[in-house]
């Protein structure tokens, strides 16, 4: 008799990909768009606000500022429940809580309904962002997923130019309730095809309970570094408030940090940000964000304030810039597979430079468009390589909080660059003077250049592996 023979090892047969992944892609793309275009849509609008609804000037900050505010505040959160829940519930939780909210906000009529308003859209996009973008994880491997977040970057990055257009277009057309009103059939559209299209996925076997007061913690600490970096625009980087807000955001970090280390189901493992790709992909996405935001602002004020275009031409020519950031963003999705990351975020970078140091030499409609579209490509690019250097070697139960950690500092950009626009701009953002937009272009440019080293932090081009002899 001879020997038994050894059992074999069972091959491990990869799942099958969706075969509806890309026009799952589209519909979360479109989701993403939309939050993405009411951080920049509003601007156009504000000036019909404040005359339908007779809004003071503190209630015009907080129609954009309540939104980014919570929005990036309640980003880690979103982030955190889906992973304990599954990205498809809290996809769907966000999307109906975001397209309520707009019907509600585009059906206000006083400066409190239109701020609760923005505030509930900030929540439903909370949610909503983290889980779309850990879903689109999820549904692609390999050189297909770079490729999917080119795609999304593009959708993401565009999407602010977009706004400048579309904000536009419905204001002056139907009018400005349109900007909001606009959101609630495509929200339930998305709603119903992508409940038929994404695949059922098994609940976690196990459910920890969600830290409460690591998700305060947080929160409240994200809350307070964002609302100093708005309100340092209007009250100035050295003031008392500016000091205390900072340093209450600090303090509450560090008393996050260590009740992770403590807590029995924490928020998150704090030691994903250590991990270099995910620290240099959410400076790199910050600092994306930052600069487009700056230059959306900049340019905006210019066409309307010191050259007196309405709001559907100036809408218009934003037009070229939303193209190049789409285009900056797919190019770098179809090419950082095989380059890796770290050319394309120095190639945008110079690009961003360049392109901002063109209106800050001669200031001119013609040269800001230019010079803005030649930055936004730069910028898009930036985005691809921040979400496919953060979230390219997460594990998949830490895809929710990584892409949470993006988005959060994705609204800390923003923030970040009205902040910083405003107060370095300021004399020409309430008068006629064109030194303080050179000035602005300028900080802009240099910021640019002065973050390429950075980018060497990226992976470079991948090794090529050699094939094993059999």
């Amino acid at each position: 008799m001879g020997l038994p023979d050894e059992p074999r090892e069972a091959k491990v047969t990869p799942p099958e990909p969706n075969p509806a992944r890309w026009r799952v892609l589209g519909l979360l793309g479109v989701a993403q768009l939309m939050l993405i275009l009411d951080v920049t849509v509003v601007a156009i609008a504000l000036p019909h606000m404040e005359t339908d609804l007779g809004l003071s000037r503190e209630a015009l900050t907080w129609t954009v500022s309540a939104y980014t505010l919570t929005f990036g505040g309640l980003m880690l959160l979103g982030g955190r429940i889906t992973d304990l829940i599954g990205g498809k519930r809290v996809l769907f939780a966000g999307l109906l809580v975001f397209t309520a909210s707009s019907l509600a906000t585009g059906l206000a009529t006083s400066a409190e309904m239109l701020v609760g308003g923005r505030i509930a859209q900030g929540i439903g996009a909370a949610m909503l962002s983290p889980a779309a973008l850990s879903l689109v994880v999820a549904l692609f491997e390999g050189d297909e997923r770079n490729k999917a977040l080119g795609i999304w970057s593009a959708l993401g990055g565009g999407g602010a130019a977009l706004g400048v257009l579309l904000g536009g277009l419905l204001t002056a057309g139907p009018g400005w309730p349109w900007v909001f009103l606009v959101n609630v059939p495509i929200g339930l559209v998305i709603v119903v095809a992508l409940a038929v299209m994404l695949p059922a996925r098994p609940a976690p076997s196990e459910r920890p309970r969600l830290d409460v007061l690591g998700a305060i913690l947080v929160t409240s600490s994200t809350a307070s570094l964002i609302y100093a970096l708005i309100a340092a625009g209007e009250r100035g980087w050295l003031t008392a408030l500016i000091g205390w807000l900072v340093l209450a955001a600090a303090a509450g970090y560090v008393l996050f940090v260590v009740w992770q280390r403590r807590a029995r189901s924490p928020l998150m493992d704090v030691r994903l940000l250590a991990r270099r790709p995910v620290a240099t992909g959410a400076f790199l996405v910050w600092m994306a964000t930052a600069l487009m935001i700056a230059v959306f602002f900049l340019g905006t004020f210019y066409f309307q304030h010191a050259r007196g275009y309405g709001a559907l031409r100036t809408g218009l020519l934003f037009l070229p810039v939303a193209l190049a950031t789409m285009a900056g963003a797919n190019l770098t999705g179809r090419v950082i597979g095989r380059m890796g990351g770290r050319a394309p975020a120095i190639a945008g970078l110079i690009l961003a430079a360049l392109g901002m140091a063109v209106p800050a030499i001669t200031m001119n409609p013609v040269s800001v468009v230019i010079g803005v579209a030649v930055a936004a490509a730069g910028t898009g690019a930036m985005f691809v390589v921040a979400s496919a250097t953060a979230l390219g070697q997460v594990a998949p139960h830490e895809a929710g909080i990584a892409s949470g950690i993006v988005s959060t500092f994705h609204e800390f950009g923003a923030s970040f660059g009205a902040a910083v626009v405003s107060s370095v701009a300021a004399a020409s953002l309430t008068g006629t003077t064109l030194t303080g937009f050179t000035r602005g272009f300028t900080t802009a440019a240099i910021a640019s250049a002065a973050v390429i080293a950075a980018a060497f932090l990226t992976p470079g081009r991948p090794k090529r592996r050699t094939k094993e002899i059999a």
